[in-house]
């Protein structure tokens, strides 16, 4: 598909002042154009130090994209971004210094120990003899991975293949860290985990920017940007954004069976939008709860059984759903 840019009215920054105090990243009008395709369109969010930042999209959204262009990767095709104050397309080197980045495939060497895998990533970020040798033991400590140092990477499992290259992408400690779709294929304990990792580095310090199309864990952090088909479409805290980027009101219906209830909501045109949430519907419009009558009306035709009908508060997904459409 073809697209043209597009003037970002929503979010302006307009005569923005570098570096700015506080701010961790800075992007103004960020676009990269590949032919006549925009895969980035005109982006543009701050994120403070110190925090965790939560970009979300689904795949092909332009979030990986946007990642390589702010760690000089891929060249811009229009607009400008600053990592700590320093330009992303002109001081590359500067930026890589002092960022980390911990890719969707870990970029580890399967063929290496725990060991060898911390001893190269180490030397090529220029981290050697003593302070190699303490960064190392932070990493195994922090990672939990101590008495498995000589142990083949192709034989961990993905939760701790997930924290070995963590642990690599932190071994010269950045001051900014950069995370792709980091807990993608992982079971939901080692999520969890790697989580409380994240929240540490936060703790001590480090800014992390952290791409994802989990809702949970978009909720743990501080602020967040939506992006679709290379747009921001929301932005702000959770707390911020479903409470002002929301339109209408969520209706959740538990009932059975599903599979007739779905086209039974949506062929009436009653709701904005319905969708499947689990076991549960989502129904949203505007005064969604005087809508419940023919609601219930509509489902008893289709021979389903309403268990239970409740207006709650709208989740993040909620919120995406309703900004994309």
């Amino acid at each position: 598909m073809t697209t043209k840019p597009i003037s970002n009215t929503q979010y302006p920054i307009s005569n923005t002042q570098y570096p700015i105090p506080d701010a961790a990243v800075v992007t103004e009008n960020l676009t990269k154009t590949f032919d006549h395709f925009v895969a980035v369109n005109q982006v543009s969010f701050t994120v403070a130090r110190g925090s965790i930042f939560g970009f979300l999209g689904p795949n092909g959204s332009g979030k990986t994209t946007t990642i390589r262009m702010l760690l000089g990767l891929l060249k811009p095709s229009a607009g400008r971004a600053t990592i700590l104050g320093y330009d992303c397309e002109r001081q590359v080197e500067q930026v890589r210094r002092r960022a980390g980045y911990m890719s969707q495939r870990f970029s580890l060497y399967n063929d290496l120990t725990v060991a060898e895998n911390l001893n190269f990533y180490g030397q090529t970020y220029g981290v050697r003899g003593r302070r190699l040798a303490e960064r190392k033991r932070f990493v195994l400590e922090m990672a939990g991975l101590v008495g498995r140092e000589r142990e083949l990477t192709r034989n961990l499992s993905g939760g701790w293949k997930q924290r070995l290259a963590l642990g690599t992408s932190i071994l010269h400690e950045p001051e900014i860290l950069f995370l792709d779709e980091p807990t993608a294929g992982v079971d939901p304990v080692s999520r969890r985990q790697f989580w409380e990792l994240l929240y540490t580095l936060a703790e001590r310090g480090t800014t992390i920017f952290v791409t994802t199309h989990y809702m949970d864990e978009a909720e743990q952090c501080q602020a967040l940007a939506f992006i679709h088909r290379g747009v921001i479409v929301a932005r702000g805290s959770p707390a911020e954004i479903k409470a002002q980027q929301m339109r209408g009101q969520v209706l959740e219906i538990e009932c059975r069976p599903t599979e007739l209830a779905l086209p039974a909501l949506k062929a009436p045109g009653i709701f904005d939008e319905v969708a499947l949430y689990g076991a549960r519907i989502h129904a949203v419009a505007e005064n969604v709860a005087g809508l419940v009558p023919r609601a219930e009306a509509a489902l008893a035709a289709a021979g389903v059984t309403v268990n239970q009908m409740l207006v709650i508060p709208p989740s993040l997904e909620d919120v995406f759903i309703a900004r994309i459409r």
